[in-house]
């Protein structure tokens, strides 16, 4: 079982060689406001700091069970192929869950003696001394920080132990910080996108429309006998409503997408969005409930249902969207369909140019499948399966 934890004296050698390296480590930390780089250092200090061989840091959503949960898993100590070799990474349970949901650190001699531990995925490196730290910051686990097999076969002792919940403080507040700045980059791009959308409906869209209505009263104009040039005028007119819809269709695509948790509410927003810019009816089929899925499963169905609807205002000419979400078999499936001009799925330039690749890759990483089929001229349809 865990020990527990004992003072350590500064004034042994080993123990202000360590401080020193937290100091230096916590600086440059606290310097540091990429959230993956924050981590990276993170974990590389964890393991430089207590002289482990191995270190890793998860970070993620610890209110839902699953391999979901984990947004974030760095790693020190491994090489790609080690990395490469690993089948997944854990999961937050056992002695891992313990650290997380007791919110208490965990330093045992020999992993297997306890009963809380499960093992670990095939491929991860044999570990046999363990110590595990949560990183908490506002009485929230923002992670956990553990590390393995103390170099020179020597035990972590409770020494290690407080320099980790140390590190653990300060990797707190980097993180927290680190996530600060990027939610303000996001708002600053997203009020800018705004202030731009805002800009081509109340100012070019509208100038536009002005000289489309001239044109109709210039034709109107013309005398009788007039035909070529009022062929002319109709394409020019045709044009016009073109270069309205087109702008249109970007407005919808710089608008800002928030996903605040709600999955029905986010869904809602982005079918009242697409019609009002498209004209374009969605036949919508939900569940009652959907409040109970857990976040990063929902905020794929938004993001992708955000980029499906987004393609089909671009790219599709469709007359009718359906967008149904159902479950099934511990899972969630998410369908879009549109009745319009289709395209090649065997065409990768095609794929990648309209995001199929970004949503295959989301539903990947939560274990989940995605298929796309579309005939030409007959319309597409987007499944996306998701386990829960």
């Amino acid at each position: 079982m865990a020990e527990p934890i004992e003072s350590f004296s500064i004034d042994d050698t080993s123990a202000q060689r360590a401080l020193v390296a937290l100091n230096r480590a916590a600086l440059a930390i606290a310097g540091e406001l990429d959230v993956d780089k924050v981590l990276q250092l993170i974990v590389d200090s964890a393991r430089e700091v207590v002289g482990a061989a191995y270190a890793a840091l998860a970070v993620g959503d610890w209110r839902v069970p699953g391999p979901g949960n984990v947004h974030r898993f760095v790693v020190s100590g491994m090489g790609r192929d080690e990395i490469s070799n690993v089948i997944h990474w854990p999961h937050g349970r056992g002695l891992l869950g313990a650290v997380i949901h007791g919110q208490e650190p965990i330093r045992l001699k020999h992993i297997h003696d306890d009963p809380r531990s499960v093992g670990y995925p095939k491929g991860h490196p044999p570990v046999e001394g363990f110590l595990g730290v949560p990183i908490i910051g506002s009485g929230e686990t923002l992670g956990n920080l553990y590390l393995t097999n103390k170099q020179e076969g020597l035990e972590f002792t409770a020494a290690d132990q407080q320099l980790i919940e140390m590190l653990a403080a300060h990797a707190a507040v980097a993180i927290q910080n680190a996530r600060l700045y990027a939610q303000v980059e996001r708002l600053a791009i997203l009020e800018e996108r705004t202030r731009i959308g805002m800009d081509l409906h109340d100012g070019v869209i509208q100038s536009i429309y002005a000289v489309g209505l001239t044109l109709e009263s210039t034709r109107l104009a013309l005398p009788d006998d007039a035909d070529e040039v009022s062929s002319l005028l109709d394409v020019a007119i045709e044009g016009l409503n073109d270069a309205i819809r087109d702008i249109r269709n970007f407005i919808l695509d710089l608008r800002p997408r928030r996903f605040a948790g709600d999955v029905q509410q986010g869904l809602a927003q982005l079918v009242r969005e697409f019609q009002a810019n498209t004209m374009v009816p969605v036949s919508v089929d939900f569940p009652e409930r959907l409040e109970d899925l857990p976040l990063p499963i929902g905020r794929a169905i938004f993001l992708t249902t955000q980029e499906a609807l987004a393609n089909i205002a671009r790219h599709a000419r469709a007359k009718n969207v359906i967008l149904s979400l159902k479950y099934a078999d511990k899972s969630v499936m998410l369908t879009v369909q549109d009745n319009g001009r289709g395209f090649d799925v065997t065409n990768e330039s095609l794929r990648v140019g309209h995001g199929l690749a970004n949503m295959q890759a989301r539903a990947e990483s939560l274990h989940g499948s995605f298929l796309i089929e579309a005939t030409l001229h007959k319309g597409t349809t987007l499944l996306m399966s998701l386990p829960l």
